[in-house]
Parts: structure tokens; sequence; C-alpha cells
């Protein structure tokens, strides 16, 4: 018996107890439960003989519910018909393809209608907002076959990468929506263009589910050999001829490198068509539709003024000119010592950042591998987008079952959550603030809990100034005078040397996130603020800087990042109030560029973010009594920034070059 036949006989089984439970009279129910059915059981319910057949009337809405309806409602569990209807729907054998039929022709459907019919007594104020705003894109936007050729092209490079998985791996990656020998139908399907529900930009290809998932089911599972790796890349390079059989490419070359070399061999030297990753390179986007910031022009790059990406982004783009001269390009290099290998035609600046921006947009870590973790970019995996509240992570694990183990590796995800049928499927890039992302991966979000800002906090030099402001006398009058004074620190060179000792350095980034800051930064400014009234001839070591010193230690470490936070604001050359009106004009706000309005929001997200990180200070500094005028506030050496031309506290590094340090990136930004 097929499986096709095996559903048919079991519906046919609950629609006969349906039909023993029911009168004639209940028929029409039955047919709404079981749609296959209607064609076999007439919708007119039988009368007696000696009953005259009525003419027809309309149905009324009050129509009571039939006796068997309510026995079947008594039988257990919810008992609504829709609850019937969805147990028999789901117990349908599924036509393989039925999923991309279905989208397709929900999609025509919404093309052809008219988007003009409404009711609404305001249909002209409507229809001149609509004129005035961009149509919405459907968040299944690319499955419909028929919209375009460039969507034709994307279709037709999703099927190819599909192919080539499957055959590439000998039956290992099972992605077809019918059931096979011992394989379940694959969750997934690509939708070639995914849209950002909240801001309505586009975010690519992305996977969405087919059916309905559970969590913890497996959605996916990769073989590590189709990965590209550093490995991969080793022997890539590797001639008979030329090295003696070792690779080209020196096996102490960072990860991030090797694989961008590899990337542009196949890409550019071999081409797709001769690559052996060539359907997965069909599917990379361009670097156009990526946009990381280290690819903006220096016009877009302005729109971020103020904003700490700036200078990590030129840090960026300078750093990978130096890799790209000291490992390819420059005399002597890679690019002339084997010309065959490296052609300077394909292995140039421009593919260089081709494949960096391929590599921090989709290489993935994995860690739980025999050897140790590596980087990898995991073909099909790697369409999946981002979401700050998915805990979904790709992985790495070991073929087999608990018992026997096959010793090959492969990429696994679960889902981290159910999913419903055509819901978008999401993981995780780590926890990113919108600067990481925009910076690594072109686009922040307009919700990210991760969302910070970095501020700068530092020691000054052993003689340093400060510059205080104070009311006039008159309380009628606005006027402030101002006036400065030159200390000297008596601790300052105990403070380094401690600073020192603990591995710190003398200028520090914290980040502040919304409405909360990091108790690592009150620590480090409770030491920059301690005056020889707190430690009364006792050494810095002695105190425990997680608490209180005093309240006026206290209160000077709130106001100082208070001031320094307000520093920061102060860098930007527009209000957050100004980006809130660019944004709400929404014809305006279309005629910026992709990357200029990814700059007024990742902008504006800052503001709001820094003006309530002071407002939370202020409420700490009242609700503790710190903002008395009795305290006794005597100065430490910093007041949380850095000051302009000094040597000693120029910060050589970056937030997130620091933070490049810990993902294994090879920019070491200086």
């Amino acid at each position: 018996m097929t499986r096709n036949s095996v559903h048919r006989f079991r519906l046919s089984l609950v629609q006969v107890m349906l039909l023993l439970l029911c009168n004639n009279d209940d028929t029409n129910n039955i047919v709404a439960f079981s749609p296959s059915f209607s064609s076999r059981i007439s919708r007119t319910p039988t009368l007696p003989s000696s009953t005259p057949k009525p003419t027809s009337t309309p149905k009324s809405k009050s129509t009571p519910k039939s006796t068997c309806w309510t026995a079947l409602a008594m039988a257990g569990g919810e008992g609504g018909e829709s609850e019937w209807k969805k147990a028999l729907e789901e117990n349908k054998g599924r036509i393989p393809g039925q999923f991309d039929l279905e989208l397709a022709k929900a999609l025509l459907e919404k093309s052809t209608s008219n988007p003009n019919n409404s009711n609404n007594s305001d249909s002209e104020s409507q229809s001149e907002s609509q004129s005035s705003s961009p149509k919405p894109k459907s968040k299944m936007a690319g499955l419909n076959p028929n919209s375009k050729s460039s969507t034709n092209a994307k279709l037709s490079a999703n099927a190819n990468l599909i192919s080539w998985l499957e055959t590439a791996s000998n039956g290992e990656v099972y992605l077809s929506d019918a059931s096979g020998w011992g394989e379940a139908p694959h969750p997934m399907a690509i939708s070639t263009d995914t849209v950002d529900e909240l801001t309505n930009e586009s975010s690519g290809r992305g996977l969405l589910a087919r059916r309905s998932i559970n969590m913890e089911e497996v959605l996916l599972t990769i073989p590590l050999k189709l990965c590209i790796t550093k490995q991969s890349a080793l022997d890539c390079f590797t001639s008979q001829a030329v090295n003696n059989g070792l690779p080209l490419l020196d096996s102490t070359i960072n990860e991030y490198m090797a694989i961008a070399c590899q990337l542009i061999h196949e890409n550019f030297v071999l081409g797709q068509k001769e690559s052996f990753y060539g359907p997965y390179l069909g599917v990379l986007p361009l670097v156009d539709e990526v946009n990381p910031t280290f690819t903006w022009s220096d016009e877009d790059l302005a729109a971020l003024d103020g904003s700490p990406v700036v200078a990590a982004t030129k840090s960026m783009q300078m750093k990978l000119q130096r890799e790209y001269d000291d490992l390819l390009g420059g005399k002597g290099k890679l690019c002339d010592l084997y010309p065959d290998y490296f052609p300077r035609e394909h292995f140039t600046y421009k593919n260089w950042v081709w494949a960096f921006t391929m590599l921090f947009s989709r290489a993935i870590r994995l860690r739980n591998l025999k050897n140790g973790e590596a980087l990898a970019l995991v073909p099909y995996a790697d369409l999946i987008n981002h979401s700050p509240y998915s805990q979904a992570y790709l992985d790495a694990r070991e073929k087999g079952d608990w018992l026997f183990k096959t010793g090959t590796e492969e990429v696994v995800l679960y889902a981290d959550r159910s999913y419903r049928k055509m819901e978008q499927i999401y993981i995780s890039y780590g926890p990113k603030s919108n600067a990481d992302l925009l910076l690594l991966y072109g686009f922040a979000l307009e919700r990210n809990p991760f969302n910070s800002v970095d501020v700068t906090v530092s020691i000054k030099s052993l003689l340093g100034s400060v510059t205080q402001s104070e009311n006039a006398n008159n309380d009628d009058s606005d006027s402030t005078s101002t006036s400065t004074s030159t200390f000297t620190d008596p601790l300052a060179e105990e403070k380094m040397n401690f600073l020192r000792r603990a591995g710190r350095d003398t200028t520090v980034d914290f980040p502040c996130y919304a409405d909360r800051y990091p108790t690592e930064m009150l620590e480090y400014l409770r030491l920059m603020m301690m005056t020889p009234e707190d430690t009364r001839g006792r050494p810095l070591s002695d105190f425990d800087y997680t608490r209180t010193i005093s309240a006026a230690n206290e209160a000077q470490v709130f106001s100082s990042v208070v001031a320094a936070v307000k520093k920061q604001l102060s860098l930007y050359p527009t209000t957050e109030e100004q980006d809130a009106a660019i944004i709400k004009d929404r014809g305006m706000f279309r005629l910026l560029s992709y990357n200029q309005r990814m700059a007024v929001r990742h902008r504006r997200n800052e503001k709001r973010l820094l003006k309530r990180t002071v407002a939370a200070l202020e409420r700490q500094i009242r609700s503790r009594g710190l903002d008395g005028e009795n305290l006794d506030r005597a100065e430490g050496s910093t007041l949380g920034v850095v000051l302009p031309g000094e040597k000693d506290t120029v910060k050589q590094r970056t937030p997130l070059e620091d933070r490049f340090d810990r993902m294994g990136l090879p920019i070491d930004l200086r």
C-alpha cells in the first residue's frame, strides 16, 4: 500500500465515523470538514418524501448547531469546527512542490487584486499617503517565479545551489519537500528577497518554513567537506610543481586571509562555471547588496559624523589596504612570486574588499570541531538572517548516533523555537551592537537589546586643568562665568602603576546601553577619582573598587560619566529630534540612498540611547543623595574624556577593534 493510499484509508475511516455519529441532515457539516469528500456527498440534505421541498431562502447567520456537532464537542478536546478541519488537513498527504505552488498562487492573486478597492470614507486621504510613501514589500517577495526576470535568475541560482548540495554530498544533504528513503521532507525553502518588517528595507535572501516546525527540530545538516575553510584554502593553493608540493600559502596565515584568497580564486580566476563551488558563489550577494560601512563612499560616511563607527570604518579601510599590500599586491609578494596562481588582473584590491565583505557578513565560527574551532563559509546555512532574539546558533558535530560515529563532521542547526508555516527562520550572529552590525554586515536594527554606544574615559597626565562653570550671583540672570584651575594629581603615578599591574590601559572605552551602564566603568572611575582625602595615606591596592569609596568620590564618578556621555552627544552635528523629523517625512526619506537611510536611523538610535543613559545616571545621583551641596567634592584626576593633544591619552585602538580580537579577526587597526 502506497503512502498516499494509507492517508486516503485513514481519512475514509474518520469520515465513516463522522457519518455514523451524525444524522442525514448534518451531512453539510461533514462536508465542511473534508473538501476531498465533498465530491461524493451531496451538500443538499435528504428530506422525507412527505415533507415538501422548501423554497430557497438565504441562510441565517444564527442557524443553531446540529446535535451531531454538540456530540462531537463533548467527545473531548476543543471540538471546534476549525480544530476538526485542521486535524483532517494535517493528515492529508502533501504533493511534492505544493508549497512553492501555493506561494506562487498567493502572490499572483495579490498582484492582480485591485489595491484601490476600499470602502473607507478616507479613501482620498489614503491614496495621497500611499502615493507619498512606498508600498510595503511582501514578506514572501521573491518567491513568485512569474514576477520579473531578475527574480527568475535568482530562483535558478537557488535551484542550482540545492541541486549541487544534494549531488556533491552524495545524498548526505536532503533539501527536497518530499519524503525520501528514511528522510523527512526538508522543512525550509529559500526566499530570494526578504524584508525587515519594521523598516521595510530589503534584507536579501532568507529561509522560510515550508511547514510548521517544532522546537529542537533539526533544520539542516551540511557536511564539513562542502564548507570553505582555511584547510580548503591551503589545499586549493597546493601545487606539486611549485614550492615542493607544499601550500603556496603559509600554514600560519590568518584564516580570514586564507579564505579570502580562495574566494577570489574560485570566483574570479576559475569562474562560477568552472569552480566546484560555482553554484554556491552564484547565490552570494554583490558588495552593494551587503553595504558594510567600510565600502561606503565618503559622502555616505559623512552622514554618520559623530558616531564611533566612523573611526572604526576609516581604520578598517586603511588596514584592509595594508593587509592586501603585505600579502598580495606589494612588491615581492604573492602576485609577484606566483603570478600563475595569483594573477594581478584577478587578485585586485576591489576583489579583496569583495572577499572580506562576504567573510565578515557570512562566515561562521564552528567551535565543536574535533581539531578545535575554525572559521567556515557554510553553503545554504549562511542564507539565514539574524535576529538578536534568536537563541539558535550554527555549530559542528560528528556524524552518527550516540553509539556509532562515522568520523566525518557536519554543520547542524536546531530550531530554538517553534515556527509557523511561511514564517522566516532566524539565527543569532551573536550579541552584537548596531555599530558592529553596520560595520560588518551592512545593516542596523531598530530593536536591538544589545545595542550600545562606546564612551571613552581616561586618566589625565600628571599635570591637568579643570574648567568649571558657575552661575552668576544674580538669580535673575542666566549668565555664567567660567574659571580654569591647574592642579597636580599627587596620586597620578600610583594610579597608572596600579592600572598597569591590573592589565588595564589609561584610556578605556565602555559600552553604554539603553538606560544602563557597565559596573566596570564605575570601578575604573572610582580609582581615577581617588584623592588623598579618600586614601588617608593608605595604598590604592587596599581599596575594593566594586563598592562605594566615599560620597564625594561616588558623586564625582557619576558626574564624570554624565560629562562623558554628554561629550559624546555633542559630537553629532544634528539632534535626535532633527533625525526623527527626517525619518517621519517618508517621501523625502525614501529619496535618500540605502546607506544614508541606515546612517540616519543608526545615529538617531545612538542619540536616544545616550540620552536615556544620562537620564538613568541623573536619577541615580538624585536617589542616592549625591547631588547635595555639602559633599566634599575633591577633584580627581579625570573628567571622563580624552584630552586632545596629549600623547599619553591618545587611544590606539577603538572598542570595535578590541572586539575584533575576541572574534579572531585579522584586523588589528592601529
